[in-house]
């Protein structure tokens, strides 16, 4: 079976997981996801993250976070740049999520960065997704 965006197959697998309160989370590993992943724990949205070799294509193996209530940090997760629809913004036009709570994450020339990061480097890209 292939995957055409794993980006969202991976964001769909955070959002399923904490609905049902598990602990943690296994997709299929690639660069754009551990990008994805390590800006989530950067900002704070998952506990921490491993990449687990196996003969294939490896597995990502994230760890999720939830409050002391038992509610899951992440309570939206979207995707906004899908292979069929691009979606490119420039440092001054990143939108700020929930005023600035949440983070919309970014593949720049630089990497894959938070909307923070990109601001303080001075750089734009492709709206990956968007998390609050």
């Amino acid at each position: 079976m292939s995957l055409n965006d794993p980006i969202a197959d991976m964001l769909t697998r955070i959002r399923n997981a904490g609905r049902v309160k598990k602990a943690k989370v296994s997709i299929r590993a690639n660069k754009a996801c551990e990008g994805v992943a390590a800006v989530l724990k950067e900002e704070g949205f998952i506990l921490d993250f491993d990449r687990i070799d196996d003969a294939k294509q490896g597995i990502l193996r994230i760890s999720l976070k939830y409050t002391p209530e038992g509610n899951s940090v992440i309570q939206a997760i979207d995707r906004v740049s899908t292979p069929g629809r691009r979606v490119y913004s420039n440092m001054d036009s990143l939108p700020r999520v929930m005023g600035g709570l949440g983070v919309s994450i970014v593949s720049t020339s630089k990497g894959i960065m938070s909307d923070r990061k990109c601001r303080a480097e001075n750089v734009g890209g492709e709206l990956i997704c968007t998390v609050s």
